[in-house]
């Protein structure tokens, strides 16, 4: 059986062209990139090539780029290391803290937990945190951002695309307002790297967290821009590595990786984003077609162009995701970091979903060797699933009345 991997939101395969980048930082170039003979010297040009290739993937120059662990530890880096409190811990001399006594974040009720789990760890550490609602497409109210800005706030943190719904914030009008009120402006990129077009000067940010296993990269690598004269508290201490933001030996190899597949994306992302949407497209649309009573959610809003979040009322999304994996059709009911949570998806609920249809909700999210043929399948295979599974259902009527 063939199978169908329809889940690029919660990772991506590694593209041979990266693998091949990355072996001989396994093997033959095993250097130490802060050693100074010529093994440590090999390893810290490559390392150095792939800061290049990340800023320019950003618009962003390489010495504003530190390579991380991934897209949880960027957000974490950028929210407490402007937000926390100076009596939380101590600063180095070389990066200092912006945060006031009473320091102030402003965020939105459907960050990935990356971000509101930080603002939350804050939060009992004295930090106010402002969580702005979304309407029913997942988008914040520049507006009532603007107003929620106090003489205390620090940092606004809005994720760039909703993990979940693909939805794309008003980034140019948010950092706009946040230039304006001379408040640090961080975004969580993590699913809009590589898929869509990211500028850090356009956007006027300050900070910018992204994950390399999103876009065709290893796990395990990522990287948070810092724009120059970002004033950032130190987190880890140890070496002196990535100008002290960042201490540690770096993982060269993954650091390659990471800027072959930011190569890659850049020099392909207006094709790959035509192709890839016309696929989501004819999967979502064919589905609404096929499926009594499904509806796409956040299908009026910018998207980024793989992303489907599709309710099938009367269904357990639990069930249907079993019950198409064993047909060999892989999706998700939304993080994958949430797989196995029984509350249902905070960003569902958010944009006004009742518990019951967060939890008919399934993602479908394409990639770029995503083929029609699999769309074609999954055509297929989703709506018969659903069916079965309605018909085991005693209350499926029911929530479709309420509904309307």
């Amino acid at each position: 059986m063939k199978r169908i991997y329809l889940d690029h939101n919660a990772t991506t395969a590694v593209e041979p062209e990266v693998l091949a980048a990355m072996l001989p930082y396994f093997s033959g170039e095993f250097g130490n990139a802060s050693s100074i003979h010529t093994f440590g010297q090999r390893a810290r040009a490559a390392a150095e090539t792939a800061r290049e290739q990340v800023a320019a993937l950003l618009n962003a120059r390489p010495q504003e780029i530190i390579f991380t662990s991934g897209g949880t530890e960027s957000d974490n880096h950028a929210i407490f290391g402007v937000s926390l409190p100076s009596s939380a811990s101590s600063t180095s001399s070389s990066i200092s803290s912006t945060s006031s006594s009473s320091p102030h974040i402003i965020t939105s009720t459907i960050e990935h937990e990356a971000v509101l789990n930080t603002c939350q760890s804050l939060q009992k550490q004295g930090v106010a945190v402002t969580y702005l609602p979304v309407n029913r497409d997942g988008l914040i109210d520049p507006q009532q951002l603007q107003s929620a800005i106090r003489p205390e706030t620090v940092l606004i943190t809005v994720m760039h695309a909703n993990n979940e719904l693909g939805t794309v914030q008003p980034l140019v009008e948010i950092g706009e307002i946040a230039a304006e009120a001379d408040v640090y402006l961080h975004t969580d990129a993590v699913q809009s790297a590589g898929k869509i077009p990211v500028d850090v000067k356009d956007l006027k940010l300050d900070l910018l967290s992204l994950s390399g296993h999103k876009f065709y990269a290893p796990k395990g690598v990522g990287a948070l821009f810092i724009k120059g004269g970002t004033r950032l508290r130190q987190l880890l201490y140890g070496g002196h590595h990535q100008r002290g933001f960042r201490p540690g030996t770096e993982n060269v190899a993954g650091i390659v990786g990471l800027g072959k597949a930011a190569e890659m994306a850049r020099l392909s992302l207006a094709e790959d984003a035509a192709r890839i949407s016309t696929l989501r497209d004819r999967l979502e649309n064919g589905l609404l077609a096929r499926v009594a009573d499904a509806r796409a959610n956040a299908a009026g809003a910018p998207r980024t162009p793989n992303t489907a979040n599709i309710t099938f009322p009367g269904i357990e999304g639990e069930a249907l995701i079993i019950a198409l994996d064993l047909k060999g059709l892989a999706c998700s009911t939304g993080a994958a970091c949430s797989s196995g949570a029984i509350e249902p998806s905070h960003v569902l609920t958010a944009i006004g979903l009742s518990p019951a249809e967060a939890r008919a909700s399934i993602r479908f999210s394409m990639g770029r060797h995503t083929t029609s043929d699999e769309i074609d399948a999954a055509l297929e295979i989703v709506p018969a699933a659903v069916a079965q599974l309605r018909q085991l259902s005693p209350t499926y009527r029911k929530e479709v009345t309420a509904h309307q």
